[in-house]
């Protein structure tokens, strides 16, 4: 079992997802955190991942790490997205099994899911039907390791779990317009827009598709949950239950930020998948739940965003 003295390795705890796991762990009163930054620990290289293991034995491993990025990133470095997130998580995966690491929690994406599969998501859509070609590099590499922690689970009886959240959001957000998602991107183009006499702020495709949206420190409870828990099953969606039309989040965000330009919708680019929806029955099921409503999670954002506005890459006010 975990407990607050077990030694918690968070992988990737400098991006949004790991450092929101490790500031949830830190709150609980877990004391014995190990963490590496990638100029300390290149997950990429074999043996420095398993000198580490060797010497610090960690009891439980939580994977937060990975390349990621936005349909610009998957479409002009499709190599790295696959290579590197295998690289990654195959050295963590096997290290841990070798290691005899207690627990092992892989975070994964929503993107692993075909493209046309029926709404919303189950876990049991995987592999039915192909993925979406515009982030497939990265879904196959997220795959291989929903399919490396299952088979170790079936071969070897560990305490293996992959956890696919559906769109994430919150502090330590990506805001780079080149490389962001859709709801950073937006907050970043509705504040410079205000800032600039309230300008009006074009966005991509019609507003017509609907996506879910995660608040990061709701995904960190999530892994927290199942760092504490024996899962039955092997992969687990994680997200809200609920969507709203990109048009709408538009409008949310416009309003928090308090733009008052207009918003043109450029409905010569792509739209995307039409909708994307998660079906989070199976951790409902089992107890755990989110907790930050859309709106309040946006907020916090959009101040944690104002805060740190002269350290986050990209943004010149």
């Amino acid at each position: 079992m975990i407990h607050k003295e077990s030694k918690i390795y968070v992988a990737g705890h400098n991006g949004m997802v790991g450092s929101a796991i490790v500031r949830e762990l830190k709150n609980r009163g877990y004391s014995n955190l190990l963490v590496r930054s990638s100029s300390e620990l290149d997950l990429r290289n074999q043996n420095s991942v398993y000198e580490f293991f060797k010497s610090e034995k960690p009891n439980a491993v939580v994977d937060a790490a990975a390349r990621v990025g936005g349909i610009l990133a998957n479409r002009d470095f499709p190599y790295q997205f696959l290579m590197e997130n295998m690289q990654i998580q195959n050295n963590l995966i096997d290290a841990s099994l070798k290691f005899e690491v207690h627990k092992f929690i892989f975070l994964g994406s929503s993107c692993i899911y075909p493209k046309h599969a029926p709404q919303p998501l189950k876990e049991e859509y995987l592999l039915t039907d192909s993925l979406e070609p515009t982030n497939e590099w990265y879904a196959i590499a997220k795959i291989s390791g929903v399919k490396a922690c299952e088979a170790i689970r079936k071969q070897f009886g560990k305490d293996f779990v992959s956890l696919m959240p559906t769109n994430l959001y919150g502090f330590h957000d990506n805001f780079d317009l080149e490389t962001s998602h859709v709801l950073p991107a937006m907050i970043r183009k509705f504040h410079e827009a205000k800032i600039n006499n309230h300008s009006n702020v074009t966005l991509w495709g019609s507003g017509t598709p609907m996506r879910e949206f995660l608040f990061v420190d709701d995904m960190a409870r999530a892994t927290i949950y199942a760092l504490e828990n024996q899962l039955p099953e092997h992969l687990y969606n994680i997200g809200t239950g609920k969507d709203i039309t990109i048009k709408t989040l538009a409008e949310t965000i416009q309003d928090i930020v308090g733009h008052k330009g207009e918003i043109i919708w450029d409905k010569s680019k792509p739209d995307g998948t039409p909708r994307k929806l998660m079906d989070v029955s199976k951790m409902a099921d089992l107890g755990w739940t989110c907790q930050v409503e859309l709106e309040d999670g946006i907020r916090m954002t959009y101040n944690w965003f104002l805060e740190n506005i002269k350290h986050i890459k990209e943004v010149k006010i």
